[in-house]
């Protein structure tokens, strides 16, 4: 089993080697770091980014050497990945990074809705119409990221049910348009572990969203989404389980 999305003190995870520790102990074959990356020039993220830190594209090479090191160390693949916040504005910025960086591969994500991030209380204050507005918005932006063909994985393709605010906006139409589009790219969606222990309590995507992928044969792979050792260790047991009985196939990357 490949867990293909962890996160380590390289954005807002844990020190990578307690990482590597925990997905050796967990018995996985494969462990993939995916830290946040951001590369967009619009002020609001630069302002974020400052805020936060999290400055993967000017880290990579070092956090390079250290999973080559840890590679060494351990029984078990290390691969060297990135979660990279998509936006359509931000399109080319994105494809000069990746093409430059050359990660082993790449995980994309859509994090914002009319510049907020989608787990923040601003939907809470907006009304029935404009939230279903937000979810719209999500879903275009979620099909720009498949059609870009930037990326090799769709991380938690419905990250807006974390947010209560805007969980249930979501229709099977936009899954279907979702799904036709991944039918047709090489990027695969993954199975997301990331709020299992949360207050949502479910996997990415929902049960009626994983239907429909498999309608549309759009096969998965898996990331538990951890930031701690402890995550890496609960969620990669539950993670087989929910892959066992899915209705999709699941798929390593070819890295």
């Amino acid at each position: 089993m490949h867990d293909y999305h962890v996160h380590s003190n390289y954005s807002d995870g844990v020190f990578m080697g307690r990482m590597v520790r925990a997905a050796a102990d967990a018995g996985l074959d494969g462990v993939g770091f995916a830290d946040h990356c951001n590369v967009s020039e619009r002020e609001h993220l630069q302002r974020y980014k400052r805020r936060f830190g999290f400055n993967l594209d000017v880290t990579y090479e070092r956090r390079r050497t250290a999973i080559e090191e840890y590679a060494a160390e351990y029984d078990l693949r290390v691969f060297d990945a990135v979660e990279v916040d998509y936006h359509p504005a931000d399109e080319e910025r994105i494809r000069s990074f990746l093409d430059e960086a050359d990660f082993e591969y790449a995980v994309g994500s859509v994090h914002e809705i009319d510049e907020a991030n989608v787990h923040w209380d601003y939907f809470a204050d907006l009304g029935e119409d404009e939230r279903r507005g937000a979810v719209d918005e999500y879903f275009d932006h979620l099909v720009a990221l498949v059609e870009s063909e930037l990326f090799d994985v769709v991380a938690h393709p419905d990250i807006i049910e974390r947010n209560p605010a805007l969980r249930g906006y979501a229709t099977e139409d936009h899954y279907h348009t979702v799904a036709a589009a991944l039918s047709d790219a090489s990027a695969v969606p993954e199975i997301n572990a990331g709020r299992i222990d949360r207050e949502y309590g479910q996997f990415h995507p929902n049960p009626s969203f994983l239907t429909v992928l498999a309608e549309h044969d759009v096969p998965v792979t898996l990331g538990t989404d951890a930031h701690s050792p402890d995550e890496l260790r609960e969620r990669v047991s539950r993670l087989r389980e929910r892959a066992s009985d899915a209705p999709v196939e699941t798929v390593e990357l070819s890295v």
